[in-house]
């Protein structure tokens, strides 16, 4: 399954959902109940994140082969930082015995243990990451995209220069991080254009679902919240988990209808391994 074809050819908008390995026996199990439920909603291809360093690349190859094993489309992530030419190639022949054949490209982020040593030759940025795997590998390459630019990034501006050198060196398509004002988005994808860059655009979408984790997600992802969702956040009981919850998926909705009605080609939904919240957005829209 390639997915830049999905983008090329599909009448509608491509749904596709993300999530992260389960980390102990419980949440795999929880975990094939929440992929059976979400595939009932038939998104055109699920895909599996990758661990900072390479930290859970096993949990990361046995999460895409189980949904793989359910006949389900599946792109496999890979986080080049600090991981070295030899071991993204191990990585990458094991996703390709499996027939994998969407890879998602990023650099990643170091590893929080602070004894962690980066490989001599690891990669600096996901273009190089990209261009080593384009000369290598027949995979449909996608990376990754920041409407308000990447926290490390001197500008907007930079960050979209080396989002043109991914699209040079071979990714086929980009997904963005989640971004709450359609206005900022919408703006990003015109300075996109203009700076040459012609491969799908495809937004992140991170429903809110508890107070807590968005305001965490805020700081890490470096997303701003708009000063109209945040009085309404703060009007909500952070502890009445299912009126935060019905907020988001409120809020999600009226977000992803502003985007179709922009004429996106697709929405990528970060589902933080939960299935009521994507469900319900899916089904109203």
């Amino acid at each position: 399954m390639r997915v830049s074809n999905l983008y090329k050819n599909s009448k509608k908008p491509v749904i596709s959902m993300e999530f992260f390995p389960p980390r102990n026996e419980k949440a795999t199990e929880k975990f094939g109940q929440i992929i059976d439920k979400l595939s009932m909603l038939k998104p055109e291809y699920m895909s599996v994140t990758f661990g900072a360093g390479g930290s859970d690349r096993d949990g990361s190859y046995k999460t895409v082969k189980t949904i793989i094993d359910k006949n389900l489309p599946t792109v496999a992530y890979i986080a080049g930082f600090g991981l070295g030419p030899d071991e993204i190639i191990e990585i990458l022949d094991k996703y390709k015995a499996i027939g994998v054949e969407t890879i998602f490209v990023i650099r990643g982020d170091k590893p929080m243990d602070d004894k962690y040593v980066p490989h001599p030759d690891s990669f600096s940025y996901a273009s190089e990451i990209i261009a080593f795997i384009k000369k290598r590998y027949d995979f449909t390459l996608g990376c990754a995209g920041y409407p308000e630019g990447h926290l490390e990034a001197e500008s907007l501006e930079k960050d979209i220069e080396f989002l043109k050198l991914k699209e040079e060196n071979g990714a086929e398509y980009v997904i963005t991080q989640y971004c709450y004002d359609n206005n900022i988005f919408f703006e990003y994808i015109k300075k996109c254009r203009a700076a040459g860059i012609t491969i799908p655009i495809i937004p992140g979408i991170m429903p809110v679902y508890t107070i807590k984790m968005t305001k965490m997600l805020s700081k890490v992802c470096g997303t701003a919240i708009p000063d109209e969702m945040q009085s309404k956040l703060d009007q909500l009981d952070q502890d009445d988990k299912e009126a935060v919850l019905n907020f988001g998926i409120d809020f999600a909705v009226e977000q992803c209808q502003g985007l179709l009605k922009g004429g996106v080609a697709g929405l990528h939904f970060y589902t933080m391994d939960r299935s009521k919240s994507t469900t319900e957005i899916i089904t109203r829209l």
